[in-house]
């Protein structure tokens, strides 16, 4: 589009007033406030036909809100009912596909949700986006989910929790031991592997605790609010949970010795498996926790890097059956010529 040197903002931009409205609501959904005079310059019109603009827009029913001082702007707030949203190509594109895996995700309860959504979103998306959707849908497949996920009203509700800093009270069934009632000050919530887990500062027992989120029930929000605290030693929320999943609660720990950098053993070990430590620029250690020999026996095994156990040696049988089930399982002939190498 040619642009007359000679013509006013004000006029550029009431030439098409309604292209002009969905732009101002785009940029109104970012998550910060915008100035009268930042969207006059982004849209090439007056500060006077922003706010004529924005009056329009709460016509319409958008809860556009507007912050007073030195610095105020305008900003896209909750409002009683959901405005339409408006996406870019890929922002589009990378939903659809999200709401596709939404079925196979750590998260349950949502399957039924994600499809109806999902026809939603196609039955409007451009011919040339729903080409991109339907193609990857097409060329990939997702491997059921094999462990039971994390509701997903639990795990909103104690999202919104952690943001606020609120207190809350819940039911915890841990692996051994009692069901007891929990006071916590919530903290961040992490997934590791196909597991949710929720880091809180636990206040009857006056300690930081790692709570799987399937197995919290009967959560209440105090509405009491608190200073957020810091975990120990600095650390982040994610570097806290591979910490507690590498120390337990299993019974049975082990420690490898991993024949890779640590960059490339982080992409092939999960998170869920325990917590990698440099050696040096070739190796790496594996500190690892779970219930018993023969399961971290099988997940030692499915490791797609060279290692070696370095203890303890309860481990060492189960690996050799492993092994020797393998060996059977291709035959000895097979075996010998897997290992003969090309000529």
């Amino acid at each position: 589009m040619r642009i007359d040197p000679g013509e006013t903002a004000e006029a550029r931009g009431s030439r098409d007033p309604a292209a002009r409205l969905l732009q101002l609501l785009s940029l109104l959904q970012a998550p910060r406030d915008r100035t009268g005079a930042e969207l006059a310059e982004r849209l090439g019109v007056t500060p006077r036909t922003i706010r004529r603009d924005i009056e329009h827009l709460r016509e319409l029913g958008y809860p556009v809100q507007a912050t007073q001082g030195n610095i105020g702007g305008y900003r896209l707030s909750a409002g009683t009912a959901m405005p339409p949203l408006l996406l870019d190509d890929d922002e589009a594109v990378a939903i659809a596909i999200g709401l596709r895996a939404a079925a196979t995700a750590a998260v349950s309860g949502i399957e039924v949700t994600s499809l109806r959504a999902l026809a939603k979103l196609e039955q409007v998306l451009p011919s040339r986006l729903r080409r991109r959707v339907s193609h990857l849908a097409e060329a990939a497949t997702f491997l059921p989910q094999p462990v039971q996920g994390a509701d997903a009203e639990l795990l909103a509700a104690l999202a919104a929790a952690c943001v606020a800093h609120e207190k809350i009270r819940f039911g915890y069934a841990p692996a051994r031991g009692e069901p007891s009632r929990r006071l916590a000050e919530p903290k961040r919530l992490v997934a590791a592997g196909r597991r949710w887990y929720l880091v809180a500062y636990d206040l009857d027992r006056a300690d930081w605790r790692t709570f799987r989120v399937d197995r919290i029930d009967a959560l209440h929000r105090t509405g009491s609010r608190v200073p957020e605290r810091e975990l120990p030693d600095g650390q982040d929320a994610a570097a806290y949970v591979a910490d507690a999943l590498a120390a337990g609660p299993g019974n049975c720990r082990a420690e490898l010795i991993i024949h890779a950098p640590i960059e490339r053993a982080a992409e092939g070990v999960p998170s869920s498996l325990g917590v990698l430590e440099r050696i040096d620029e070739h190796r790496c250690r594996l500190r690892t926790a779970v219930d018993s020999p023969e399961f971290l026996a099988f997940r030692i095994a499915a490791l797609r890097l060279d290692y070696t156990l370095v203890g303890p040696p309860e481990i060492a049988p189960h690996l050799r059956r492993i092994a020797e089930r393998a060996l059977h399982a291709v035959g000895p002939e097979r075996s010998r010529r897997n290992r003969e190498p090309e000529r």
